[in-house]
């Protein structure tokens, strides 16, 4: 053969070979799904930044606001879901007249409902406030909600199944770093404290009872492996200890994170915020990244105050997803002395602001 030709078939073979070693280490590869969650938690009824008490506007707090930054979130990123993780029916006169003076009415559909409805959230969680009206009044009110609304550690002690629906797995089309779509199984499951039974025990005993919720999370974590939840997020109404486990530990995302086949935890309950300083020194624990034993662990304070972000770097190898990369971060909507940091939704605002006037008008009359 010709010493030039040889020399063209030399130079081919090392183009051809130093492009398959650039497509091979490219980031951007099919396969390669970043998915952000988004989380609020504790709301307590706070939809509108409002003080009844005060009878004034509060810029700290009012999901009005936190929608703002809902909207910003998703609209930074191809892939993401929206969660709330309990005790959003009770806890300001909102809640109070909605429950014990005007009741659900046939058709009606609570406010609190309303605007996850509007802000298309994909599953949200009971807290243990949730019980403090009674079970029908929750019964009644989460019939109004187009989403999942999922726990799994409560039980009914007449049929001894669990009372709500436990966990879902919700069928997602998300899009790759190279713009291919796949269908994702993300399996969401929600917790919340044992305590009830002993704070709720009027409205609760002989109807339901509740179960250790790391006990409950290893009974169901590998039965939603099996049913094909590509990732696990765990809802997990309960806070973040370092004490020693027992089954009636309240406060239980550091022994949740250990579990295995549980890929991202939402954690609420004790109104603090994760990642945050205060566990800075905290065993197993990142907060530049926002992980405990490794994986990612948000906590948006409460009433609205902040959004709770977890971004997972999810790919795909051998037909199996894994995640790859999970960090978390929360998001204010107002700074340190209460300065507004973002404006408030205005179309959240028309959908609920019948009942807010409405409490408000009440409170008028009460001469408080």
């Amino acid at each position: 053969m010709h010493k030039k030709t040889l020399l063209i078939l030399f130079l081919l073979f090392l183009s051809q070979t130093s492009f398959l070693s650039i497509a091979e280490s490219t980031p951007n590869q099919q396969g390669v799904v970043d998915l952000r969650i988004l989380e609020t938690t504790d709301l307590h009824a706070s939809l509108i930044n409002y003080d009844y008490y005060q009878t004034k506007a509060d810029n700290r707090i009012g999901l009005v606001k936190t929608a703002t930054l809902i909207r910003t979130a998703r609209n930074e990123v191809q892939n993401s879901l929206l969660f709330d993780d309990g005790d959003h029916l009770k806890g300001n006169p909102l809640g109070e007249y909605l429950a014990r003076i005007r009741g659900i009415h046939r058709g009606k559909i609570h406010p609190v409902y309303r605007a996850f409805n509007f802000l298309d959230y994909d599953a949200v969680a009971i807290g243990n406030h949730e019980f403090n009206y009674g079970l029908d009044f929750l019964n009644a009110a989460i019939k109004g909600a187009k989403m999942p609304v999922i726990n799994a550690n409560v039980f009914s002690v007449k049929k001894n199944k669990p009372y709500f629906t436990p966990y879902v797995i919700l069928k997602r089309n998300v899009v790759d770093q190279t713009g291919r779509k796949h269908e994702l199984k993300i399996g969401v499951i929600s917790f919340m404290p044992t305590q009830i039974m002993k704070w709720d025990k009027a409205n609760l005993e002989g109807k339901i009872t509740a179960k250790p919720i790391v006990d409950t999370a290893k009974e169901f974590i590998p039965i939603m492996k099996s049913k094909g939840a590509d990732i696990i997020v765990a809802l997990a109404h309960t806070g973040i200890s370092y004490e020693p486990y027992n089954a009636e530990s309240e406060n239980v995302v550091y022994y949740l994170s250990k579990i295995p086949g549980i890929d991202a935890v939402l954690a609420g309950h004790s109104h603090s915020v994760f990642p945050g300083p205060v566990y800075k020194n905290s065993p197993h624990t990142n907060i530049k990244m926002g992980q405990i034993n490794g994986k990612p662990v948000v906590m948006a304070g409460a009433f609205g105050s902040r959004l709770g972000i977890i971004d997972l770097r999810i790919q795909k190898s051998n037909g199996t997803w894994r995640v790859v990369k999970g960090t978390s971060l929360t998001r204010p909507i107002a700074d340190e002395s209460g300065n507004p940091l973002v404006r408030k939704d205005k179309g959240l605002y028309k959908l609920v602001k019948p009942e807010h006037q409405e409490t408000v008008d009440f409170i008028k009359k009460l001469g408080l």
